[in-house]
C-alpha cells in the first residue's frame, strides 16, 4: 500500500485532507431546495464508496501483509468495531454540528463545536499514542483553538442583528464538539492495539460505520429535527438529480481527506495529523472570502479577526509540525 515515507509528503496529505474537510460544504451551498437530512444519505454513500476505492488502489498496490486485502483477514475483530464505532459517532457529532449551526449561528456553533473536538480529540490520541512533543502539540492545539474562536468572531461581525442563543442550542454546541473530538481515539486503537487495521483498512470500515449509522441518526433527525419540519424519505426519491450529484460529490471530497489524513497519520501519529487536518475552518473561511464573498463589504473589525485567525492558525501548523521533529 502507499504510505508517506518522509514528514514533507505526510504534511502534504494532511494539507490536503484539511482543504478536502473545508471544502465539502461547498456541495450543499449549490443544493436548491432540497432538506440538508436528505443531500446527507447521498452524502454519507460517497464517504464510503471514495473509502473503498481508495483502498483497492493506493492502498492495495502489492500483495504483502500491509496491503487493504491481506490486512483486514489479519486484523483482529475488536480493531473493526472500534473503527464502525468511530464512523458512527463522527456522524451523529456531524450531523449535531449542522443544526447547532442552524440554531446559534456559525459565530456560536464552529468555535465551541470545533475548539471543544480539537482539545478532545488531540489529547485523547496522544494518551493512546504518544507521539511527537507534547509542550510544542499543547501549544500548536491552543493557537488552532484561538484561531477557531477568531474565525467565528469574524463571521459575527458581518453582521450586528441580534439573533437569541437558547441553552438548549450551546448544549448542542457542546455535545457535537466532544463527540466529534471522541472519534480520533477510536480510530488511534484501531491502529496501535493487537493486530491492528491499517490507514485504507480504517477508511473503510469508518466510513461504513457512518453511512450505516445514518439508518439510526439521520432517520431520528429526519422524523424529529432539531430545526424545521419533519421530512418524509420518500421525498428522497424526488429530490434534484443536481442535489443528488452534489451530495455524492460532497462525501467523495470528505472521504478523500479522511483517507489521506489516516494515511498521513500512519507516519505522524493521529495525535498530529489530526491537529493539523483541523485546520479545515481556515479554509472554510477563503472559500467564502474568495468564492462566496461572503466579507466583501465588511467593517474593519471582521477584516481584522480574519487576519488574526490566518495568523494563529499558521503558527499553530508551525507548532504542530516542529512537534512531530522534535518527539
Amino acid at each position: 500500500m502507499f504510505v508517506p515515507h518522509t514528514f514533507g509528503i505526510a504534511l502534504l496529505m494532511i494539507f490536503t485532507s484539511a482543504i478536502c474537510w473545508g471544502s465539502w460544504a461547498n456541495t450543499y451551498k449549490g443544493v436548491k431546495n432540497y432538506r440538508f437530512e436528505l443531500f446527507y444519505w447521498d452524502y454519507a454513500l460517497g464517504i464510503f464508496l471514495i473509502a473503498v476505492a481508495l483502498a483497492f488502489t493506493m492502498g492495495n498496490t502489492s500483495n504483502d501483509a500491509s496491503s487493504f486485502l491481506n490486512n483486514i483477514r489479519a486484523a483482529d475483530r475488536s480493531n473493526f468495531i472500534y473503527t464502525l464505532a468511530g464512523g458512527a459517532v463522527f456522524n451523529l457529532a456531524n450531523l449535531l454540528l449542522v443544526a447547532a449551526i442552524d440554531m446559534a449561528g456559525l459565530a456560536i456553533a464552529f468555535p465551541v463545536s470545533i475548539g471543544i473536538a480539537m482539545v478532545v480529540g488531540v489529547v485523547s490520541s496522544y494518551v493512546l499514542q504518544p507521539k511527537g512533543n507534547a509542550a510544542l502539540l499543547a501549544a500548536g492545539v491552543a493557537c488552532a483553538v484561538i484561531a477557531v474562536i477568531l474565525d467565528g468572531k469574524a463571521y459575527g461581525s458581518l453582521t450586528r442583528a441580534s439573533r437569541s442563543v437558547s441553552r438548549k442550542s450551546i448544549m448542542i454546541c457542546v455535545i457535537s464538539g466532544i463527540l466529534m473530538g471522541l472519534w480520533a481515539p477510536f480510530v488511534t486503537h484501531a491502529m496501535t492495539q493487537g493486530n491492528t487495521l491499517g490507514p485504507y483498512s480504517i477508511g473503510v470500515f469508518f466510513t461504513l460505520g457512518a453511512l450505516l449509522s445514518c439508518l439510526l441518526w439521520n432517520v431520528y433527525f429526519m422524523k424529529n429535527p432539531l430545526v424545521g419540519e419533519p421530512v418524509n424519505f420518500g421525498e428522497f426519491f424526488h429530490g434534484p438529480a443536481s442535489g443528488h450529484m452534489l451530495g455524492l460529490m460532497g462525501g467523495v471530497i470528505w472521504g478523500s481527506g479522511t483517507v489521506f489524513n489516516l494515511v498521513a497519520a500512519n507516519f505522524t501519529g493521529v495525535a498530529i495529523s489530526y491537529a493539523i487536518g483541523q485546520s479545515a475552518p481556515m479554509v472554510a473561511a477563503l472559500w467564502g472570502v474568495f468564492a462566496w464573498k461572503e466579507f466583501e463589504g465588511s467593517n474593519r473589525q471582521a477584516k481584522t479577526f480574519l487576519g488574526l485567525m490566518f495568523l494563529f492558525y499558521i503558527v499553530a501548523i508551525l507548532l504542530i509540525a516542529k512537534a512531530n521533529k522534535a518527539g
